[in-house]
């Protein structure tokens, strides 16, 4: 990821500052994520060629408040993560897609006014499809299942009550997820 993305992700998340008080994400709040990713995890190389982008959906329930203090919170639910690349090489290659599902637990603490942020862990099962095409024939077989891990730093910047933009960086399905976040 270059430097000056980063830079100004910095700039908009200060450009929002003003006194904190924990009311973007809340024991018993329930938030929907839908997002798209930058930046595949599981398929890279000159080889590989994208297919179908990395998309993913997450659900949080806010579980306990005030854990260190009022602007702390803690928030568990699942996860789903879905990509598709193509390998090619001398005319020959396999279509491989990839679904993780999982569980994760988020800290949220709350900096400034309308941004949620948070950071966490999450323990799932990426479950590997692979199918050839070109002159090795047709083959379709699962390898490369197996347990997987990230970890996620983000951001949720509420335009109103139940509306939000999302940020997240971390290693789930791709380095970088922009979406959509609804809360219930």
């Amino acid at each position: 990821m270059n430097k000056s993305f980063l830079l100004i992700l910095v700039a908009v998340f200060c450009a929002f500052s003003s006194e904190a008080q924990n009311t973007t994400f809340n024991e018993g709040d329930k938030v929907l994520n839908l997002g798209l990713g930058f930046g595949s995890t599981l398929y890279s190389g000159s080889y590989y060629k994208s297919k179908i982008p990395p998309v993913s959906a997450s659900f949080e329930v806010g579980v306990k408040d005030e854990l260190f203090d009022e602007n702390s919170s803690l928030g568990v639910g699942g996860y789903f993560g879905y990509t598709g690349a193509k390998w090619e090489y001398s005319g020959y290659g396999w279509d491989y897609s990839s679904v993780i599902i999982g569980a994760r637990g988020a800290l949220h603490y709350q900096f400034i006014e309308k941004l949620d942020t948070y950071t966490g862990l999450m323990l799932g099962y990426n479950i590997v499809s692979s199918k050839s095409h070109g002159t090795v024939g047709t083959i379709t077989n699962s390898v490369g299942s197996g347990l997987t891990y990230s970890w996620i730093l983000g951001g949720r910047y509420y335009f109103n009550e139940s509306i939000a933009g999302l940020l997240e960086l971390g290693y789930g399905v791709s380095y970088l997820n922009i979406g959509v976040a609804l809360k219930f």
